[in-house]
């Protein structure tokens, strides 16, 4: 799939679909020096997908959704070892630190994990255990209600499906 038509793809899912935010937690970015709060949602057909919603450190990010499927698609197609390069054109025109910030929250869910020979370097992880737990979530019916996202606020608060009391939503 081409650039553009990733792009395009993402674009329409940000703006025409119903997103059900399955889960908000917080991570450190790759420096550890500031800390991402990112939510994960899923759309009317279970389609999973990642939105970062603040940084204590002060940096500019594009809080739009983008699907884990083409998260996968782009990191499929990198070089080894994965750097924040490969989810670049997932964001092309945004914020220059939205990448690596992604890359972040993808090594907090355990899709990705540091290579300690390389600085910078991440290798693909087996993505089971993360799809069981958001199965789970998506099983559950949750569906966490947050203010709209803007650069400087978010949600501070780490919330699962185990940690909150679930009620029956419609989707």
């Amino acid at each position: 799939m081409s650039n553009t038509t990733t792009r395009s793809k993402l674009k329409t899912s940000n703006t025409s679909l119903s997103m059900r935010i399955l889960k908000i937690a917080a991570c450190p970015t790759c420096s550890a020096k500031a800390t991402l709060t990112y939510h994960l949602g899923c759309t009317s057909n279970s389609e999973i997908y990642f939105r970062l919603t603040n940084n204590t450190g002060g940096g500019f990010f594009s809080a739009e959704w983008v699907s884990l499927s083409a998260i996968q698609e782009a990191l499929a197609k990198s070089p080894q070892p994965i750097t924040s390069f490969a989810l670049i054109r997932l964001f092309l025109g945004k914020s220059t630190n939205t990448p690596a910030f992604l890359l972040a929250t993808l090594v907090s869910e355990g899709l990705l994990k540091a290579q300690p020979d390389k600085l910078r370097g991440y290798e693909i992880l087996d993505s089971a255990a993360f799809m069981a737990e958001v199965s789970k979530l998506i099983a559950s019916d949750v569906n966490l209600k947050v203010a709209e996202i803007s650069n400087k606020t978010a949600p501070s608060i780490t919330k699962t499906a185990s940690t909150i009391k679930l009620k029956k939503s419609p989707v």
